[in-house]
């Protein structure tokens, strides 16, 4: 009889399902995971939540293992981590982290996982990818030594952004968010903290993260001249409009798009990339990221309820999910 595994569906606006299904046969060059945590991507899966994956970005926002097709039903996200428990010789028992919807054991290449670094617990291990992301932002970005730097939007990727650039020398880094509460946060980070009105202007560089029209007009006016924002809030299907009249040229500014889906550095690759997130995630202040947990059975109405700010992640450990 083939394996059992249970995963999360998206199966209508706003409604989502744990369903049963059988295991693929695992092949020499694959490994069989068993899930310890994932965790929701607040942004997009909320957009995949909502069906607001615009028809000419279905492929393009595919999830690597992504069931089903946009709008619905389909098996979406890419945070997680578990224990290989069986595979090639050097992997199993290995922690690993894969970008794998929720589910609770899956079958994938090998080559597929990257193995969590002893230094790095496996419940913090979930944020390897939105670190990877802020990764990203911050080879696109290239702060220089010295530069004034504000991150607009304090959800998990713009806290990893803004966590990584204050650690550049001589950055002078500030994360503005509407939520006074996140600067508690920002604190845990080792980062400055204002809200939207008390940020410090003459900026060198904005990144902004917010996914709100507003945060990246805030953007824009933080910045001197000469200076740049660059923009990782995908809207979805949504249209923004910006003020590109008034300063916008007199300054001589520059809008930037990131996204994670290209590797932003010329000598670098995918895999490397996360190898990378997951040794920043040694450093224990990015425990301030994961702001709740829940057992994997909860999940559809976590999903279908409001959606945490931060990483909120999904514990698999035995009498927190049946098999």
């Amino acid at each position: 009889m083939a394996e059992a595994t249970r995963a999360l569906w998206v199966t209508s606006e706003g409604e989502c399902e744990i369903r049963r299904a059988a295991l693929p046969e695992r092949s020499p060059d694959q490994v069989l995971v068993r899930t310890l945590h994932s965790a929701i991507s607040r942004g997009t899966e909320s957009l995949v939540l909502r069906g607001r994956i615009p028809e000419s970005q279905h492929q393009r926002m595919r999830a690597p293992f992504q069931e089903g097709e946009f709008p619905w039903p389909v098996k979406y996200g890419y945070l997680n981590v578990g224990v290989v428990e069986s595979g090639p010789a050097e992997l199993e028992g290995r922690t690993v982290f894969c970008l794998h919807p929720h589910q609770t054991r899956y079958v994938v290449p090998a080559d597929a996982v990257t193995v969590v670094p002893p230094q790095v617990p496996p419940e913090r291990a979930v944020l390897a990818g939105t670190v990877e992301t802020a990764v990203n932002a911050a080879w696109d970005a290239a702060p220089l030594i010295g530069d004034r730097i504000a991150v607009v939007g304090g959800g998990m990727v713009g806290c990893a952004v803004a966590a990584i650039l204050a650690r550049v020398p001589g950055v002078r880094a500030q994360l503005v968010d509407v939520d006074p509460a996140r600067e508690t946060t920002a604190r845990a980070l080792g980062v400055d903290f204002a809200t939207p009105e008390h940020a410090r202007e003459e900026c060198d560089l904005v990144v902004h993260a917010s996914g709100d029209r507003q945060g990246l007009v805030r953007s824009l006016e933080l910045l001197a001249p000469e200076g740049r924002v660059v923009e990782l809030s995908w809207y979805g299907d949504a249209q923004v409009s910006l003020p590109l009249g008034e300063f916008f040229h007199s300054r001589r500014l520059t809008i930037r798009s990131s996204q994670v889906g290209v590797v932003a550095h010329p000598r670098r690759g995918y895999a490397e990339r996360m190898s990378l997130a997951l040794e920043l995630l040694a450093d224990p202040s990015f425990d301030a990221l994961i702001t709740g947990a829940s057992p994997f059975d909860d999940l559809p109405a976590l999903l279908s309820g409001e959606l945490p700010a931060l990483c909120h992640r999904i514990d698999y450990r035995a009498g927190h999910a049946r098999p």
